[in-house]
C-alpha cells in the first residue's frame, strides 16, 4: 500500500513538473517571438527611414532605386495588413491572402535585386535598367494596390449594407412607437372600459351574495347511516 501510494505521488509529481516546464517553455517561446517581431520592425523602420532619405537627398540612379524600393515596400505592407484585418470578419479574403502572398513572391524577389543594385559601383548599366526595373515595380504594386482597395471596398460595402438594414428597422420601431392614431386610442379605450364593466360585475355579485343567503337559510344536513345515532336527552 505504502508503495502504491509512493508511485502516485512520483506520478504526481512528475506531471506538474512536466507542466511547468510546458509552460515555461510556451513563454519563452512567446517571449522569444515578440523580441524578434520588435527586431524586425524596428529593422524595417531604420530601412524605410533610410531609403526615404536616399530618394529625397540624393539624384540620379541611388534616388531611382531607393525611389522603387520605398514604394514597393509600401504599397507591399499596407496591403497586407488591410487583408489579415479584413479576413477576421470577411473569410472569403482567404483567396485574396493566398493571391497576395504569391505577388509577395514576386515583390520579395524585385526588393532584393533592387537592393543589390544599390550596392553595384557601375552606375551606367544600372540606368540603363531602369526602364525596366520601374515597369516590374509599377505592375508588382498596381496589383498590390487593386487587392487593397478591392477588399476596403468589399468592407465599405458590407457596412453600408448593414447600416441601411439598421436605419430602415430603426424607423419602423419609430413608426410604431408614434402611432396614436384614433383607431388605436379608440381600441384602448373600449378595453378600458370592458375592463371597468367587468370589475362592477364582479363587485355588485358579491354585494348581493350575503342578501340570497340571508333570504334562503340553509337547509339542516341529512343524516347519513354511518352517522351514530342521537342519544336522547335525560328525563326526570
Amino acid at each position: 500500500m505504502e508503495a502504491a501510494l509512493i508511485i502516485f505521488a512520483l506520478m504526481v509529481l512528475f506531471t506538474f513538473l512536466g507542466l511547468g516546464v510546458y509552460a515555461t517553455v510556451k513563454v519563452v517561446q512567446a517571449t522569444k517571438r515578440g523580441v524578434d517581431r520588435t527586431i524586425t520592425q524596428a529593422r524595417r523602420t531604420v530601412e524605410d527611414t533610410t531609403l526615404r532619405a536616399k530618394s529625397f537627398g540624393q539624384v540620379g540612379v541611388t534616388g531611382a532605386l531607393a525611389q522603387l524600393r520605398l514604394d514597393l515596400r509600401t504599397s507591399m505592407r499596407s496591403t497586407q495588413q488591410a487583408l489579415h484585418e479584413g479576413v477576421r470578419l470577411d473569410a472569403s479574403l482567404r483567396e485574396s491572402i493566398a493571391l497576395f502572398e504569391q505577388l509577395s513572391a514576386h515583390g520579395h524577389e524585385l526588393d532584393g535585386e533592387l537592393k543589390r543594385l544599390e550596392q553595384d559601383p557601375d552606375r551606367k548599366r544600372i540606368a540603363e535598367r531602369l526602364p525596366d526595373l520601374r515597369e516590374r515595380t509599377a505592375k508588382i504594386t498596381q496589383a498590390s494596390d487593386s487587392l487593397r482597395w478591392a477588399a476596403r471596398d468589399r468592407a465599405s460595402r458590407f457596412a453600408e449594407d448593414d447600416l441601411s438594414a439598421l436605419s430602415a428597422q430603426i424607423e419602423m420601431e419609430s413608426g410604431a412607437l408614434r402611432d396614436w392614431s384614433p383607431e388605436s386610442v379608440d381600441h384602448l379605450a373600449a378595453a378600458a372600459a370592458e375592463w371597468d364593466a367587468a370589475q362592477q360585475g364582479r363587485q355588485t355579485q358579491q354585494r348581493e351574495q350575503p342578501r340570497k343567503a340571508a333570504l334562503n337559510p340553509a337547509a339542516p344536513a341529512p343524516d347519513y347511516p354511518w352517522q351514530k345515532t342521537r342519544r336522547p336527552e335525560s328525563t326526570t
